[in-house]
This record gives structure tokens, sequence and C-alpha cells, in this order.
């Protein structure tokens, strides 16, 4: 088959993808380019994958790269490979006006790289699932998704994890951490038996008044000062979070990435918890899966 420089087509397990532009830069500061993308969404899959099972997924695709323009997608692409599975979901509320998206799944390694060939760098999943025949689940996962407020950083957001994990470890509820590949990070558990939403804004809500000069637990933002925002409002069916081990759009190749209790509390700086690429596949290399374990 004859292949024009800027297209090939690869065999990935028992599927056909087609990827182009191999070569072309997406993260320009660090020369990250598409075909490196793809490489790390490849060998990552194994972890990565148990995360996005399931899992309706929303894209933000950079096609002109990081510093280009970008766009969320839900609806799953028209011209998509045949065996890209997808589930139709109602949609109340939607920007657009749709009654239903039809959202990709992804069950495979083929459809992850072939959303990474498309240069959907960020996948963001809610907390809930779909069953075999769609339906839509009760969420399994609650998260705590912490938002520092200039000039706090990541550092904060540890300080108020720590404090997150003692209110949850009170409550009998084990919980793990990852950061969020940008500024902040998240706090994860299995959604204890009660509605996750209204026990997350609990939670907020209480550490905010025992730690006020640390936490909020509001949107407004003229309140987040110095502070970290408990965003609670995450474990809302309507939203979603950026992935574990997913790529971030920032200047570098950064990763939501999880990490052990132990980094969390000798974090003192913020390139303590800022991984690349790279190095998250050294770290499942050495320690395999730290995520919900």
């Amino acid at each position: 088959m004859s292949e024009s420089p800027k297209e090939v087509s690869v065999r990935v397990e028992d599927r056909l993808v087609k990827l182009t532009n191999l070569d072309k830069v997406l993260y320009p500061e660090f020369g990250f380019t598409k075909g490196e993308v793809i490489d790390y969404y490849t060998r990552i899959a194994p972890v990565l994958l148990p995360h996005l099972k399931d899992r309706p997924v929303t894209l933000k695709r950079y096609p002109n790269g990081v510093d280009g323009k970008w766009f969320f997608e839900k609806n799953a692409p028209e011209h998509r490979p045949e065996w890209v599975r997808t589930v139709r979901l109602e949609s109340p509320g939607s920007t657009k006006g749709n009654e239903t998206v039809n959202y990709v799944l992804v069950d495979e390694l083929a459809t992850l790289v072939w959303l990474a060939n498309l240069a959907a760098l960020e996948l963001h999943v809610p907390q809930w699932t779909v069953g075999p025949r769609g339906g839509k689940r009760d969420p399994d996962l609650l998260v705590f998704d912490l938002d520092p407020g200039a000039p706090a950083t990541v550092v904060e957001c540890c300080r108020v994890a720590e404090l997150v994990r003692t209110v949850l470890d009170d409550d009998g509820v084990d919980a793990w951490a990852k950061t969020s590949g940008n500024k902040g990070m998240q706090v994860y558990a299995y959604a204890p038996a009660k509605d996750t939403s209204e026990y997350a804004k609990a939670v907020a809500l209480r550490l905010a008044k025992e730690n006020p000069s640390l936490v909020v637990a509001t949107m407004a933002k003229a309140q987040r000062t110095g502070k970290v925002f408990i965003d609670w409002s995450q474990n809302n069916t309507a939203k979603t979070t950026i992935a574990p081990y997913s790529l971030r759009a920032r200047e570098r190749p950064a990763v939501s990435t999880p990490v052990t209790w132990d980094e969390v509390e000798e974090c003192q700086v913020v390139e303590d918890l800022v991984f690349t690429a790279d190095e998250v596949l050294e770290r499942v290399a050495a320690a395999g899966e730290l995520f919900g374990s």
C-alpha cells in the first residue's frame, strides 16, 4: 500500500487506524509532536483505559497545537471509523440546544489512538458510567476539585487535600489524589452510599468554616485570592473532570498525574508535583498504577 508521507495506516490490535501529520508540533515550546502524543497515549493505555471505560468522554481538541484555537467536542465526529463505540444520551440544558449528545466511549486502544490523531489532547469524563444498553448509572466516584486562587498554588492545594482526606477517613472513606496537570489537583473516593454532590458540598462547607484563611467553598472568584476553592459541584452529573493520565494543553506536555499521599504531604514547591508525559510513563513503569489503590 502506498502512503502519503503525511499519512500512514497502522494496525492497532485488530483495527486499522489512519494517522496523519505525525511530525506536526502540538507543544511548540517543547517541540512535542502529534506522533509523540499518539505514542504517549498508546504506552499509557494499560492504566488509562480502565478510567475511561463506559464513561462518555468530552474531548478538548487542539488541531493547531496548544497555542492555536481549540474546541470542546461532545458529539462523536461524523467521520469516524465504524468500530468506534458511541452512546446517545439526553442533554438537558445543552448550550447548543441539542436534545441528545452522541458521545464517544473509549473502550479499546484503537479508539484512544484515533482520538490522539484528532489532537484530542484532553479527555474529560463524568463520575458515572453507562451500562451495556446505554443506561446512565448512578455516580461511582466522588471528586473534590481543588482550585487555587493566586498567589496560592498546588502547594496550598496539597494542604487542603490532606484536610479532605482526614474528613473522608473519619467517615470510613478511602481517598486518593492526582494533580490536575494544570494549577490544582483532585481528591477522589469511591462514592459513599449517599448523594455524592450533597456530601461533597457538606465537606467543602465544613472545611471552609474550619479553615477560613485557606479554604473557600463558593464560586465567587473575588473570595479565592490566596485560598483554595473546593469545587464540590464537579459531582453534578452534567459535569466532567480531566481523566487520570490525560495530557493537558499547557506550555509543556503535562499530565493529570496520580500521586501518593506521601508526595502530597512532602510537596513544598510547585515543581514537586509537575509531571510531563515522559515522566509519567517512567513513574508507571517503576511504581505501577497509583490511582484508586
